[in-house]
């Protein structure tokens, strides 16, 4: 279901928005309960587990939306990892929900702005969207390790930027040099590139001509991990694009891609490419 409902709540009806820019620095403890708050609220299925803002903007796939229109039941929440920008004041919530009768891969971001939580912004994967599988999705994430960078090796925000952006670039100039590790693990959607082995590749090629447009960022140095929000192709879909970079070098990419009302964003059903290329989810030895 794909909405693109002109309507922004604050706690109850909102027609303006507060000024959510943050507020100098935040700590990783207060960022922390904002994305357990979110979870917990996902899996209530009620905002109102958060210290919400005196008005909320609430934006789904980068439009204006309803939050109450999100929040119509509870979902039990299968899989999720927070990261934390703490100059930003932001936090940003991967998370999965395989039952239910609408299944999703989330990505959510939370400003700790005026008051409280606001603007809460999430781009949704969901059946039809770009190589939907949740469940292959957890049990891939699950698997990977974002645990701390050591304080010696953590990267300036500029720097892990940097590297974001030479992948997004890579999609609209070919000559663009991207910096991956080795080895370095691509999840989209269900399609997972590596098997556990060292020599696993995020290399595996990218479209051309693609332009990856207005991309905002959200940044935690302490995880080495950069989340973009951005506008991707000619249809300017709504997409997430989440690194983990290692010593300058890229271990893991993590996508979610709402694909409007084009299912699997032009491409033949997931299923009936996997079929083809069962490769694309590769079974990975415990």
């Amino acid at each position: 279901m794909k909405r693109k409902l002109l309507a922004a709540l604050g706690l109850g009806a909102a027609l303006a928005a507060s000024p959510a820019a943050a507020q100098g620095t935040c700590d990783r403890a207060l960022l922390q309960g904002m994305a357990d708050n979110w979870v917990e609220g996902v899996e209530k299925g009620s905002p109102f587990t958060m210290k919400l803002g005196e008005w909320v903007e609430f934006w789904e796939n980068l439009d204006l939306a309803s939050m109450s229109a999100f929040f119509t039941e509870p979902r039990k929440v299968a899989w999720h990892r927070a990261v934390l920008d703490t100059s930003g004041c932001k936090a940003f919530v991967e998370s999965v929900i395989v039952d239910g009768d609408r299944p999703m891969v989330l990505a959510a971001r939370l400003t700790n702005g005026f008051f409280g939580v606001s603007p809460i912004e999430i781009v949704v994967s969901e059946q039809g969207d770009w190589l939907f599988d949740p469940q292959a999705t957890a049990n891939y994430a699950r698997r990977e390790d974002w645990s701390p960078i050591p304080q010696g090796e953590r990267m300036s925000r500029d720097e892990l930027v940097a590297v974001a952006n030479a992948y997004l670039d890579r999609f609209s100039d070919k000559s663009v040099t991207v910096p991956f590790n080795v080895p370095c693990n691509r999840l989209e959607g269900g399609m997972y590139t590596g098997k556990g082995q060292a020599d696993d590749s995020c290399d595996i090629g990218f479209p051309e001509g693609v332009a990856m447009a207005e991309r905002s960022y959200l940044v935690d140095r302490d995880m080495g991990t950069v989340n973009v929000f951005l506008r991707m192709g000619a249809n300017k879909r709504a997409d997430s694009h989440t690194f983990r970079i290692e010593q300058g070098k890229i271990r893991y990419v993590h996508t979610v891609t709402n694909c409007g009302e084009q299912a699997n964003c032009g491409f033949p059903p997931f299923a009936e490419m996997l079929k083809t290329n069962p490769g694309m989810q590769p079974k990975i030895e415990d």
